[in-house]
This record gives structure tokens, sequence and C-alpha cells, in this order.
């Protein structure tokens, strides 16, 4: 398959999809918006060559605390990806990476494979965020609950960081 018609197959697919999508700095980039459910959107980056289509997502920053094992949770999931791995960039930062031959991409596998990248960044995201970035959460849950702010956004993690005499979710 020849760069454009794989771009062209890809500009498709993302438009019919209904995805937010725009063209990237790169030549053939397309940069597309998958919303999810724990991380609540993942940037992916799709870049078309003649040989191959090549895709990256940011998943987390660099942890504050316990890299081991963030990192041998990461190792571990990716025996399980089809395609895809997770990669640690230069500044410590998570992405989940991948590159496939460019003859077998089509609407139906580009559904697969975003599902798959999707599925990468938000399924574990925050389990992720427990082991990174828990005394942080600590901290920021304490300064919440001092000043009446609202806790929402640490919902999720209120088994972890409600202490006694926390406000309960309905207090707020």
């Amino acid at each position: 398959m020849s760069e454009s018609a794989l771009a062209e197959v890809v500009r498709t697919f993302v438009t019919d999809a209904g995805l937010e999508w725009e063209m990237g700095a790169r030549s053939n980039e397309f940069v597309v918006v998958l919303p999810g459910e724990k991380k609540l959107k993942t940037v992916v980056s799709l870049v078309v060559s003649a040989s191959a289509l090549s895709m990256s997502a940011f998943v987390i920053r660099n942890p504050d605390e316990n890299h081991h094992q963030v990192y041998r949770f990461l190792l571990r999931r990716n025996l399980r990806m089809p395609g895809l791995a997770y990669a640690v960039d230069a500044s410590g930062d998570v992405f989940v990476t991948g590159r496939v031959p460019a003859g077998g991409v089509d609407a139906a596998y580009l559904d697969q494979l975003l599902g798959a990248v999707l599925a990468a960044a938000d399924e574990p995201f925050n389990e992720l965020l427990a082991m990174g970035f828990l005394t942080s959460m600590r901290k920021e849950w304490e300064w919440r609950v001092e000043r009446g702010e609202p806790l929402h956004n640490l919902e999720a993690f209120r088994a972890l960081l409600e202490r006694p005499g926390d406000p309960p979710p309905a207090a707020r």
C-alpha cells in the first residue's frame, strides 16, 4: 500500500469514527483523541510511512515513587498486548507504542488497534497513579479536605486516601 493510500485509510477511519483529530507536526502524522473512562482522554500519534504505521500514546508522566513496581507492572502487561508495548522516554514518561506493516492496515484493523491503545492507556490508569503518585495524592487530599475543596477528582482513590474524620462523599 502506498503512503498516500494508507494516509487516506487513516483519515477516512478517524473521520467516519467521529474521533477528534488533526494533522500533526510530522509528515503524515495524525493526532487522534480517544475518549476514556479512567483517563479522560488518550492522545495518539499515528505516523504513516510507505512501509508502516507507527503509533505512540502518552500514558503517565514519570512516576514520583515506586518506579520498580510501576515498570514491573507495565512489563507484565506487555505480555498480553497485541502488537503494542509500553515504553519509557528519556524523561521517564510512560507511553504505549507500536509499529505495524502498512499492507495489513484497513478500517477494521485501525478499530482494533486504537481500541487496544485505549485499553492500554485507560484500563491500568488508576492503578498506575496509585503506585507511582500515592504520596502526592495524599498531600492533595489533605490540602483539599483542610480547605473544604471538592474531592471529586480523587474519589476513585478514596479508599487509599481517606482519614478518620474526613467528610463523607455526600457532604461535599
